[in-house]
């Protein structure tokens, strides 16, 4: 088969301790996942915070270490750090209880978002999928497969900005945990291998300028560093 244009190269992710990857296929993002962010924003609503479910370019994958570009069409961009699940095993209307057994492993992950450009789309309810979709916007750390690490239930989720710290939490306070994260997107789109998940941030997100160092940390799970330029 002859392609028309030039084909495109799968971003992946790298699994730790191995030289195998893992290719991305989908990027879920979930939001409002931790009731302390979302009251922070102002989404919370009067009966608490309900978690929303966003997509992401695969491409948007940076890895650990590199540096990032500040984005075009902001003055405002703003880290968000979260755990990263990584689905290992396809499937539909998964239920629940069973929601483990199609994850391959976790890791950390830098959800970005350019906020002026969010609180734009809200006030002309259009979509958000500009603010969180651009060159670099979802870097991820080393994969660590589940068969080694288990499936996390707590631990402290810890970001700084130049050793400074901006956001800490525990990934216990998730409202929706990853079995049922997994549960309910398989609801709406038959899950596949390749898929990743970001599940929410703990409040303390903020701007980032060029020349910041931004380290993130997961206990239990890994760390990710990445620099803007």
């Amino acid at each position: 088969m002859k392609l028309a244009v030039p084909d495109w190269i799968r971003p992946t992710i790298a699994i730790a301790g191995t030289k195998t990857v893992f290719p991305v296929r989908r990027i879920y993002a979930i939001g409002r996942n931790y009731a302390d962010h979302a009251a922070e924003t102002g989404l919370g609503g009067q009966d608490g915070p309900v978690p929303g479910i966003s997509l992401k370019p695969a491409d948007s994958v940076i890895a650990d270490g590199n540096d990032l570009p500040y984005p075009p069409a902001t003055a405002e961009l703003d880290h968000e750090i979260e755990m990263v699940i990584a689905i290992g095993k396809g499937g539909a209307s998964i239920a629940a209880e069973r929601g483990t057994e199609h994850i391959f492993g976790y890791a950390v992950g830098f959800d970005l978002i350019r906020r002026d450009l969010m609180r734009e789309c809200i006030a002309h309810e259009h979509s958000w999928d500009l603010c969180k979709s651009f060159d670099g916007a979802s870097p991820v750390g080393a994969i660590r497969p589940a068969s080694e690490i288990g499936h996390p239930v707590s631990g402290t989720i810890a970001l700084s900005v130049n050793g400074a710290p901006r956001q800490r939490g525990d990934i216990s306070q998730m409202i929706w945990k990853p079995a049922e994260i997994v549960s309910r997107l398989s609801r709406y789109s038959r899950l596949e291998p390749g898929d990743i998940v970001f599940t929410g941030t703990p409040k303390g997100p903020a701007p980032v300028v060029a020349g910041d160092l931004i380290e993130g940390r997961i206990e239990g799970v890994g760390q990710l560093t990445i620099r803007i330029v």
